[in-house]
């Protein structure tokens, strides 16, 4: 064998035996059943730490909104999740797929019944997309329609909502009024009743002092649910920069979530005049001599006194109206703003204090501490408990890994094909063929050993007569037909339409 050959040919059982083993590995590794899914990204680390707590092994898929454990420990992986917290549940109400199998023979009234079921589902799977619902339960009441307005009733709706821990703000609420409302033709927002599964708390509708307690529920929903993605973050950050059970961050926030409307107005300090107004008066007049007073001016004779008279009268006067800068300023202050936060950071005996240093700046950022705000962040280095050293016992082989056998099994036959196949060509391109002058002597059928056998085996039966050279006038025609091939064709056509 050429060197070549060894060479692929000790690939292909090195190729050979990787995928050997690979398959052993596939073959004994455990065997992950996913058991939740839909985890909202505050309860991921819940899940997680239950899990651990538990002993059992785990992996994320979904981007962390799902949880896989081993086939075996499946059971016991619900339990330590419900013990968490964790909602194990959904909805399993069917949607339209029960119209798929309307039978012929049903009457009116199951085929009424089957529409009601049917939008009730597809109305809950709605709702179960939406972030911090876990679980929906949706029950219609579609009257019948009434001759008259009057008399007919409206259509009403019961909602059950299965959520987190944090819960839903009164915006999301009201969002889930709307679509169920909007998802059933003539149902009214006021007539959709939603209800928690947990507490059993009314959420919808709510009017003003409607629920008592309400507005330390909306606080306490708000700072628990702020708390959690504030957690998820940090304790994510330490389990990729420490490992898990290493560290552990929890937070209390105080929230201020008053719905605020301010309005200001301010003036500045400079002024200008806004408006101005002048006036003027002026009056000059002349008089004659004129008697005296009294009645003695009025006897004949008496005489004139007095003398010529004038007058020269001047007013004027100005108005302003001046007016300082104001700016008027109306603001809704948003609810949701931090007052406190309190951090708690613990962190596991057997890190050095220099790394303390740095994981306390580092969750400090993380969290947006602030002094002046009276934030405070406690940090507490204390030997953790160490997790039960459990292996998972093998399980079948999955069946991702019998579609990876089949490709690898695809790509090894492949190989030793295309080996055998340059194998085989090598060997025949080394053969000799001997002198193939006789093939050109060939003039009718013979047998094969015939003309392997070599030189002077078979005579030839006849020669083949020498052609004459080509004289001028076929010369002349052969150069005609390559120039003009269409005359050529027509002229030949004519001849044989004379022959006819």
């Amino acid at each position: 064998m050429p060197t070549r050959g060894k060479f692929i040919l000790g690939a292909s059982v090195l190729v050979g035996l990787i995928a050997m083993f690979l398959l052993f590995r596939m073959a004994t590794a455990p065997s992950y059943v996913t058991v939740v899914s839909g985890v909202q990204p505050g309860d991921t680390a819940k899940s997680t730490a239950a899990l651990d707590e538990a002993g059992i092994s785990y992996k994320l898929e979904n981007n962390g909104t799902a949880v896989a454990v081993v086939s075996d420990s499946v059971s016991q992986a619900k339990v330590a999740l419900g013990s968490a917290g964790i909602d194990m549940g959904g909805t399993s109400q069917p949607g339209y797929e029960l119209l798929d199998n309307s039978k012929l023979g049903s009457s009116d009234f199951q085929q009424k019944i089957n529409y009601q079921r049917a939008l009730e589902g597809e109305v809950a799977k709605t709702l179960m997309n939406i972030n911090g619902i876990s679980g929906a339960t949706v029950q219609l009441s579609l009257p019948e329609d009434k001759l008259f307005s009057d008399n007919s009733k409206p259509a009403t709706a019961a909602v059950v909502l299965t959520t987190d821990a944090n819960g839903l703000d009164p915006q999301q609420v009201k969002g889930i009024a709307g679509i169920v409302a909007g998802s059933v033709e003539g149902l009214k927002d006021e007539n959709v009743t939603i209800t928690s599964a947990t507490t059993g708390e009314l959420m919808w509708p709510l009017g003003d002092g409607a629920d008592g307690g309400g507005g330390a529920t909306v606080k306490l929903a708000a700072e628990n649910r702020y708390a959690s993605q504030l957690e998820a973050k940090v304790n994510g950050m330490l389990i990729r920069t420490l490992g898990p059970n290493k560290a552990y961050v929890q937070a209390q926030p105080t929230l201020n979530v008053d719905d605020v409307s301010r309005e200001e107005l301010r003036y500045g300090p400079k002024s200008m005049a806004l408006n101005q107004k002048t006036e003027k008066e002026t009056l000059k007049s002349t008089g004659d001599d004129g008697g005296a007073a009294g009645a003695r001016a009025n006897i004949q004779g008496a005489t004139a006194q007095g003398g010529n008279t004038s007058s020269d009268y001047n007013r004027s006067s100005t108005e302003e109206n001046f007016g300082v800068d104001k700016t008027i300023q109306k603001t809704k202050v948003a609810p949701g703003t931090v007052e406190k936060l309190d951090v708690a950071l613990v962190l596991d005996a057997s890190l050095p204090q220099a790394t303390v240093s740095q994981l306390q700046a580092a969750v400090a950022s993380a969290v947006g501490l602030n002094r002046q705000r009276g934030d405070t962040l406690a940090v507490s280095q204390v030997a953790f408990a160490k997790l039960p050293n459990t292996t998972p016992k093998k399980g079948p082989v999955p069946q991702t890994a019998m579609g990876a056998a089949k490709w690898i099994g695809i790509g090894i036959g492949t190989i030793l094909f295309l080996f055998f196949v340059t194998r085989a060509l090598r060997k025949r391109e080394n053969e000799a063929l001997g002198d193939a002058r006789w093939l050109t002597e060939i003039d009718e059928p013979r047998p094969l050993a015939a003309l392997t056998a070599g030189d002077g085996a078979v005579a030839p039966t006849s020669v083949l007569p020498e052609t004459a050279p080509a004289s001028a006038a076929r010369q002349q025609i052969g150069e005609m037909v390559d120039k003009e091939p269409e005359k050529v064709a027509q002229q030949i056509r004519g001849w044989m339409a004379e022959d006819q």
